[in-house]
């Protein structure tokens, strides 16, 4: 069953029922917490200025009048 839906499944199940129900929620939290590049979050300025410039494309057609 290694690799189907129904495998992944029972894996799942096994982990949980080894670990505790919150076993995903740890791996998830010790992988965010060993980043050390600090993202958009580390240069706020950066950030601002992508944030600008995606808002100024849009994805939408002009509309002709």
């Amino acid at each position: 069953m290694a690799g189907t839906k129904q495998g992944g499944k029972a894996a799942a199940e096994t982990n949980k029922a080894k670990y505790g129900s919150d076993f995903y929620a740890k791996i998830g939290a010790a992988g965010g917490k060993k980043g050390r590049t600090g993202g958009f979050f580390a240069n706020r300025e950066l950030a601002r200025a992508a944030g600008a410039k995606g808002g100024r494309i849009s994805r939408r057609t002009k509309k002709t009048v």
